[in-house]
């Protein structure tokens, strides 16, 4: 047997599956793409997490891509973080070219033409659905993460949110949290120290300055009502279809703080909101990070462990998470252990620290003795990658340099005009779009302070009213000349005097 055939038959019965499953391509040899050696993912372990790596211009962003509409078309909701503006294009169908047609006719797959179901989000002031989470749903341990906060702040934010608990103060966007972080060492000094302890004015404006830089980043916008939902991110068409949602983030890349902020809140509640389920035929939901070492390069160490945590228990919900970067060190070694899809896309080495990262990533993927991993690594092409994956017993399928089948949908984004159609065509904008801001702790609190102001300064008014009424009858008394007369001694004397001459 030929190399060429043992090749074909190690890739073939390394991706027979019983369930279904999506083909990302077809491996290759010596350079040279094997025909029909089909690379498969099992939909049963698609919520094991993965990876998508390479250096600019690769082909990271449609092998993202070709996922997403796979994923879709299988009937499972995809929610994609689109930094970079150019996913929008799924919502319609390829114009073809015929490099796709000659990618296709070396992979052994008919290329198809179609669009998918796109729904746009957003957490700024870009149009889209607006996605918001109120500051109760947080939590104070969450909140206390987020925030980077040390172990005696986060006890002032806990006895904060115990306290609205008890008085019924909601904590829905940042001014209610700013109000109650002033009241309880101001106007309302007295009652928390009775109840709960002094709390430090030092520690409150050290909360108050990290509530500050999120508020800055574009927390205002994000933190309030209406929060949104999980369910609406795991909608299926009338034909089955899985909605791709697309986070419209292209004007927050320099805001890391807002995007692991919200990052963290969606996970928190996807984990907190989905039933355990277990390894089922195929995943509830789909996420993909792309540019993820935004979220890891500015985050601190309780958020990268809380991160790291909720990625290894929402396996068990059904929902599996994709990080896309440049390079798998962007990625802390906690969750690339949890990730059991790698897709590498071809790394450059400039420096002797590239060269070094290329062998660290070499010795992440199983032993073949049809590649010099770390070789190939730097000599894969555009829409080449190096794909290690796992079957549907959990074990790892035969690494194989892998020719990416090209998107159905456009490869390119939309015009004005096309986002504006699928804006008004959403459900969900007029679900979401409508600013609510009913009353909450700023308003209460300002009604409480209002009112204790007005008792006081009626109690000062009356005071004052009969300070000057004593004033007023003393200085009347002094200053009446026949009072003084009549109560002189000398006129007592005088009237005893003439009595007495009568008598």
């Amino acid at each position: 047997m030929s190399k060429r055939d043992a090749f074909f038959n190690h890739i073939t019965e390394g991706n027979t599956t019983k369930g279904d499953y999506i083909t990302l391509g077809s491996a290759m040899l010596d350079g040279e793409t094997i025909t029909n050696a089909y690379v498969k993912l099992p939909l049963k372990t698609m919520n094991r997490h993965g990876l998508i790596a390479g250096a600019t211009g690769t082909g990271k962003t449609k092998t993202l891509q070709v996922l997403a509409e796979n994923l879709s078309e299988k009937g499972v909701p995809v929610l994609l973080m689109d930094i970079k503006g150019d996913l929008s294009g799924l919502a319609k169908p390829s114009l073809g070219h015929e490099k796709i047609d000659e990618r296709h006719a070396q992979i052994g797959l008919p290329f198809e033409s179609k669009a998918f179901p796109v729904e746009l989000l957003t957490l700024s002031e870009q149009d889209g659905v607006r996605l918001r989470a109120t500051i109760s749903e947080f939590g104070p341990v969450l909140l206390s993460r987020i925030l980077d906060l040390t172990e005696t702040q986060s006890g002032i934010v806990s006895v904060i949110f115990k306290y609205c608990d008890d008085n019924k103060l909601p904590l829905l966007d940042l001014k209610d949290f700013k109000k109650i972080l002033q009241y309880c060492t101001q106007e309302g000094k007295a009652e928390f120290q009775e109840e709960y302890g002094r709390i430090s004015t030092a520690s409150t404006g050290a909360i108050l300055r990290k509530l500050i830089e999120i508020e800055q980043q574009g927390g205002d916008l994000f933190f309030g009502e209406k929060s949104f939902e999980v369910e609406d991110l795991m909608r299926t068409t009338r034909d089955g279809k899985g909605y791709i949602n697309i986070l419209r983030l292209t004007d927050i890349q320099d805001r890391p703080k807002l995007f692991s902020t919200f990052m963290l809140s969606l996970l928190a509640e996807i984990y907190e909101t989905l039933p355990e389920q277990g390894d089922s035929g195929k995943p509830e939901l789909v996420l993909f990070i792309d540019e993820a070492h935004l979220i890891f390069n500015e985050a601190s160490k309780a958020l990268l462990n809380q991160i790291e945590s909720i990625v290894k228990l929402i396996r068990s919900k059904g929902v599996g998470v994709y990080f896309v970067t440049q390079n798998p060190t962007d990625v802390p070694e906690g969750v690339l252990s949890q990730l059991g899809l790698k897709i590498q896309h071809a790394l450059r080495a400039f420096t002797a620290k590239d060269r070094k990262a290329i062998k660290l990533t070499a010795q992440n993927y199983p032993d073949t003795e049809y590649y010099d991993t770390a070789d190939i690594l730097t000599a894969l092409g555009t829409g080449e990658a190096l794909v290690s994956a796992l079957d549907e017993k959990g074990r790892p399928t035969p690494l194989a340099a892998t020719l990416v089948r090209a998107p159905m949908s456009r490869m390119d984004i939309l015009t004005d005009k096309e986002l504006r159609e699928v804006i008004d065509d959403s459900k969900l904008v007029l679900k979401y779009n409508d600013t609510i801001d009913r009353e909450s702790a700023y308003e209460i609190l300002n009604k409480k302070i209002d009112a204790a102001e007005t008792v006081k300064a009626e109690l000062e008014k009356q005071e004052e009213s009969q300070k000057k009424s004593r004033t007023s009858t003393r200085r009347s008394t002094a200053q009446n000349p026949l009072i003084k007369v009549l109560t002189s001694a000398t006129f007592i004397r005088s009237v005893f005097g003439i009595i007495k001459k009568v008598i």
